[in-house]
């Protein structure tokens, strides 16, 4: 064990540390392709002598991203990006592995706060963050703290958009990766594993049957169509909102009905919001719903669904099950939260699937990498994963697999890169 991360850290409980080894182990045991590169950045050590910094759902995923990336040399500090998705054994396994931890479950907003900022305070010079939760404090109230960053990787579309707003605004100090923007993570972790870890969070918080029930997808974006497929798969009656017209459109082809929220409102029975903005349910939408309805949210924020609004609107509120809180309305009817209206699918389950992460991980650890080689070059700005980086990560899936695929003939080249061959 490291005295140093020990001493620094800021956990729980370090006698959890057994229980969180075997989760670890577990996942590590289904994530090929980040077992890949960790043997590559151990021969290679493309991080000795640098501090990382590492804001993410501290789960067992997660922390082996972090082991991977101190294989390569890092000195390598975590911390959650959610107050209610870490888990503590994991935190304490991660300890006696030499890594340093500020995070604990569910602590209170001042304390959360305070350990992102222990988390800066170790001067890393690479971050991955999640939201743009550290990015945001270090451009606004530890600027002393940016010197010495390199630059980063953001896992996800709210972080993209906070970071896309900064870099309009001329005020990103150092360059960062749009992880979510890859295709290996929007295709699959956005779609695959939001559908699936979403309804795994729903189903083992509620104990209550989909099929039949009406669900109210809110946003068809990738996380969206993940919802939205995994619903339906699960015998459930389809309901998307939308604010863009070619996505509701999107929606109707694949076969699901598309209405404002108000009027969707009136019919649900579960709802689960992925925009990524805020009070896509609210007041109005309260007014009209059914007895019953469960909400649940899986976009970043716990914004989404507004809940002072709720309260506003109720005469009771109090928790009936373990991350379902109830609402008593003037009128007597009921209505449900899961999670306080956080990431449901890592507030009240595990995240998405291992398989899934391995390859979204993978394209952190291979970004890190990427930025701190061409830090210079690429400037104080938000750039895409690199297409070689992405293809590299699919194909490495694919051998773990064990699938092929083809490769073009010179003919074939010369006849796709040729308009006069035909």
């Amino acid at each position: 064990m490291s005295t140093n991360a020990k001493q620094n850290s800021i956990i729980a409980d370090p006698s959890l540390a057994h229980d969180g080894h075997l989760k670890i182990d577990w996942v590590r045991a289904h994530m090929p392709v980040l077992n890949r590169i960790r043997d590559r950045f151990e021969k290679e050590q493309p991080f000795k002598g640098l501090k990382v910094a590492i804001s993410l759902h501290l789960e067992a995923k997660t922390a082996y991203l972090a082991k991977v990336v101190q294989a390569g040399g890092a000195d390598v500090t975590i911390t959650g990006s959610n107050p209610l998705s870490t888990q503590d054994d994991v935190c304490a396994a991660l300890v006696e592995d030499g890594i340093t931890v500020f995070a604990k479950y569910n602590p209170s907003p001042e304390e959360y706060k305070q350990l992102l900022v222990h988390t800066l305070e170790t001067k890393p010079d690479l971050i991955i963050d999640d939201g743009g939760d550290l990015v945001t404090i270090l451009h606004s109230e530890r600027q002393d703290l940016l010197a010495q960053v390199r630059g980063g990787a953001e896992e996800t579309t709210t972080g993209i958009l906070r970071l896309k707003a900064m870099e309009k605004e001329g005020q990103l100090k150092f360059p960062m990766v749009a992880v979510n923007d890859a295709f290996c993570k929007y295709l699959f972790d956005n779609r695959y594993g939001t559908g699936q870890s979403v309804w795994d969070g729903i189903n083992r918080t509620t104990n209550l049957v989909v099929a039949g029930k009406t669900v109210v997808v809110v946003g068809y974006g990738w996380c969206g169509k993940g919802v939205a497929m995994r619903a339906k798969g699960l015998g459930a009656n389809v309901i998307v909102t939308e604010i863009d017209a070619i996505k509701a459109v999107e929606a109707y082809m694949d076969g699901f009905a598309v209405m404002p929220m108000v009027e969707a409102a009136k019919v649900g029975d579960f709802f689960v919001t992925v925009t990524g903005n805020r009070d896509v349910i609210r007041g109005e939408h309260y007014e009209v719903m059914k007895d019953g309805a469960i909400l649940s949210n899986a976009g970043h924020f716990d914004v989404e669904v507004n809940k002072p609004e709720l309260e506003a609107l109720s005469v009771s509120k109090r928790t009936v099950r373990r991350n379902i809180e109830e609402y008593e309305l003037k009128d007597g009817r009921k209505v449900y939260i899961l999670a306080e209206g956080r990431l449901v699918n890592l507030a009240a389950g595990d995240g998405h699937p291992a398989e899934i992460m391995d390859m979204t991980f993978a394209l952190q650890a291979m970004s890190l990498k990427y930025v701190n080689d061409q830090y210079k070059a690429i400037g104080n700005k938000v750039v895409n994963v690199p297409y070689e980086l992405d293809e590299q990560v699919a194909r490495f899936k694919l051998e773990s697999l064990g699938f092929g695929i083809d490769s073009l003939s010179a003919e074939q080249k010369a006849y796709l890169e040729s308009w006069i061959e035909h």
